[in-house]
């Protein structure tokens, strides 16, 4: 599997990112999740590969401020994936999968040179 790379096209996380793996010559393959949502399977392998769906979404953003609070609790992987199939935007960004499968949220230069050392 390549290097895959999951978020919203218009993040400009996303965009610094992919132009990071762009100047160092990584291969990869970009999914905007809002047109390919990912299969409840697949967010269930991202948030138990984070530490769980707490970890995955992102509490901090406009999307999750906005949501009642009844829908802030969901109580089982598959409400979460409920909210996450509704709200795509609650999803850390980007969402970076190696080709060994590890699971990566966020962007920053130092992360990304720790991960590709031997492209950086």
């Amino acid at each position: 599997m390549p290097v895959e790379i999951h978020g919203l096209n218009k993040c400009d996380t996303c965009r610094k990112a992919r132009k990071w793996l762009d100047r160092h010559g990584i291969a990869y393959r970009f999914i905007d999740y809002r047109d390919e949502p990912a299969a409840p399977a697949t967010l269930k392998h991202w948030a138990d590969a984070v530490g769980g769906f707490e970890s995955l979404v992102n509490r901090s953003g406009t999307t999750w401020r906005k949501l009642s609070p009844s829908r802030k609790s969901p109580g089982s992987a598959a409400e979460w994936n409920l909210l996450i199939r509704e709200y795509p935007a609650l999803v850390r960004r980007p969402v970076l999968v190696l080709a060994n499968g590890t699971v990566h949220l966020g962007f920053s230069d130092k992360l990304y040179a720790g991960l590709f050392a031997a492209n950086a």
